[in-house]
């Protein structure tokens, strides 16, 4: 990850000088705009909304001031093994990057952290609370578990952080987020960070936040797409959908790609299927066990498979600044949603395609989209796999073929449970 020679760097606004160490050993000096922006405040223990697109450095413009602060801050309490920092993600994915993206910066200063989600044994977790914990990364349903058992202690908790603050104060996590505000009734810092911040979750959020300062790392009328990235859109018919994205995984300069899909099932499938033409593919979706999820994105983040078939669980995890291509198979249910996904291309001054799959009975809900983000594309042009236009378009070569070579199995591309019926057929036994 870059940033522009002209920002400031790190030590230039007060960042203690053994984080600034610390980051520099990964090669980060200068700041992103979100970071320049919120340091100054964060690191006052002043209460924000930080709001940048996707991969332009969110993670560190909560997580340098907060382990700063956490380090050597006069009104953060001496550090005593009980938590005085909660940073609190939507999905397992994203606990784990952000979790590593702290742990890095803080390899030179006596701050202990703990990443803590679902699909992992308790008593891992609970022994290294019991062990000492300074900062906790963790999912709102895991941590109101250790919470409830009074295993995790939050009464000195000093700074929260609401990270994809717009999906966490949406309905499915509301609830969560309120008890966790309930315990941490006494004086803290909160800082919220997304790359969307709708105006009722705005609203939402003043309202447990003090005097809040809302920072854009962007013009108030920006496109909330990257410039970046190059999105080409065009309707495909659903049984052609396969060839389509095996002649678009051959495009000239494609690199690391992720390929999107809506459902479980689905993206099983097309894990399977790319597999059986010859592609080193691994799949993550919500029926996957935790380790299964962790050994495919591991697989794809050191490029033993170089493409990821993921279901919206992941659109918020992968923090890889090479993703050269994001394919969305099925279109996404909203404008959000689409945002997110074709985030995870175009990243830190990188240039990337974001392709969407629009099957002909998703045509209104590509159309929602369209109008919402101003794309101007109502209706997108019927493309082939064998359309001249596609391969035209995407940089496709004429050897570009149905298969890459022998058939290979898909890390974690198994059937999904419970997705078909029995139709009445006897099982054998």
């Amino acid at each position: 990850m870059s940033a522009s020679n002209s920002s400031p760097t790190f030590a230039d606004l007060g960042v203690a000088v053994e984080i600034c160490e610390a980051l520099a050993a990964s090669g980060i000096t200068r700041t992103f705009a979100i970071q320049e922006l919120t340091l100054p405040l964060a690191l006052d223990g002043t209460d924000l909304i930080g709001q940048a697109r996707t991969g332009m450095g969110k993670t560190l413009g909560f997580g340098v001031p907060l382990l700063d602060r956490v380090f050597d801050s006069a009104d953060v309490e001496e550090l005593d093994g009980t938590p005085r920092a909660l940073v609190i993600v939507p999905t397992r994915e994203l606990a784990v990057q952000v979790g590593e993206d702290l742990e890095r910066a803080a390899t030179k200063i006596p701050v202990r952290l703990t990443t803590i989600y679902g699909g992992r044994p308790y008593e891992e977790q609970i022994a290294a609370l019991k062990e000492g914990v300074d900062v906790v990364v963790g999912t709102p349903g895991r941590l109101i578990d250790l919470y409830n058992r009074g295993e995790l202690q939050l009464d000195r908790v000093s700074i929260l952080v609401l990270d994809e603050a717009d999906e966490m104060l949406d309905l499915g996590f509301l609830p969560d987020i309120e008890k966790v505000l309930r315990a941490l009734s006494h004086q803290h810092q909160t800082m919220l960070f997304s790359a969307t911040m709708p105006g009722p979750i705005i609203t939402l959020a003043r309202s447990f936040l003090t005097k809040p300062v809302h920072i854009r790392a962007e013009e108030v009328d920006a496109a909330q797409t990257h410039s970046s990235t190059r999105q080409v859109i065009f309707q495909a018919h659903r049984m052609d959908k396969a060839a389509v994205t095996a002649r678009l995984l051959q495009a000239e300069g494609r690199g690391r790609t992720i390929v999107f899909t809506r459902t479980k099932r689905t993206a099983a499938e097309v894990a399977n299927e790319l597999a059986s033409r010859g592609f080193a593919v691994a799949a993550v979706h919500g029926d996957m066990g935790q380790p299964a999820r962790e050994k495919s994105l591991t697989a794809f983040r050191q490029g033993t498979v170089d493409i990821l078939v993921a279901t919206d669980v992941a659109a918020r995890g992968i923090d890889i600044d090479d993703v050269t291509h994001v394919i969305n198979y099925q279109t996404p249910d909203d404008p959000m949603t689409y945002v997110h996904r074709i985030g995870r291309t175009g990243r830190a001054g990188n240039s990337g395609t974001a392709v969407t799959l629009v099957g002909y009975d998703e045509l209104a809900k590509w159309q929602a989209i369209n109008d919402e983000l101003k794309l101007d594309l109502p209706e997108p042009p019927k493309w082939f796999s064998t359309s001249p236009e596609f391969s035209e378009a995407l940089g496709i070569p004429d050897s570009a073929g149905p298969n890459v070579g022998p058939a290979k199995k898909a890390l974690g591309g198994v059937a999904v449970h419970g997705t078909r019926p029995n139709r009445g057929r006897q099982q054998r036994r």
